[in-house]
């Protein structure tokens, strides 16, 4: 049997998952988790063989929980299974630990072969997202542009980032402006918006 772990903030979507995995005769789910923050926790629990980890989550986002379970338990195989299919996602969660990447809209026949196939040690990626992660390239922007770029994203003044972050307005300002040159875009806004849409927030 395959032991599997679930994280998906989603209970719905969750309990959907479980069901259908469940069906398969060498699957068996023993743990769910809603957060990212939950996963570790989980894993030292029940001790799965792969963990299905949604993107985006509370408390932990799933990139960077299979980040700290890559690090902290390197035998357990990594599938991300997102709704949003942005090349920027992939590039990271390939980059954290991650040995596959599926779309929530995959078919559960396709999505349990995943499953075994990241558990045999291959790396399974959604197709149609692998192409268009190779066409949209690395993400240009740095650690700190990222950072920065992420919180003008609700708006906030360039002070109110600098103080946030610790930074002058300055280089707040500075950062941003690279940003908006790097994503070839007008304003901060449309940077954010940009860098959201192509995963690399």
């Amino acid at each position: 049997m395959i032991k599997l772990l679930l994280a998906d903030d989603q209970a719905l979507v969750r309990g959907a998952l479980a069901a259908l995995l469940s069906l398969e005769p060498d699957l068996e789910v023993v743990a769910e988790v809603g957060r990212g923050d939950e996963v570790l926790a989980a894993v030292e629990r029940t001790n799965p063989d792969v963990a299905l980890l949604d993107v985006e989550m509370p408390g932990l986002d799933g990139i960077a929980a299979a980040a700290q379970l890559h690090t902290a338990h390197p035998a357990v195989r990594i599938l991300m299974v997102t709704t949003f299919g942005r090349p920027g996602f992939l590039r990271r969660a390939i980059d954290a630990g991650a040995s596959g990447f599926v779309v929530k809209d995959t078919p559960a026949r396709e999505l349990a072969d995943a499953v075994r196939r990241v558990h045999l040690g291959l790396r399974v990626v959604d197709p149609a997202l692998a192409t268009e992660t190779l066409t949209a390239g690395t993400s240009p922007l740095t650690p700190r542009e990222r950072e920065v770029l992420a919180a003008a994203s609700d708006g906030a003044t360039a002070a109110a980032i600098a103080k946030s972050l610790h930074l002058s307005e300055g280089t707040v300002r500075n950062h941003l402006s690279s940003a908006i040159g790097k994503t070839g875009t007008r304003t901060r806004a449309e940077a954010a918006r940009a860098a959201d849409r192509l995963g690399w927030l």
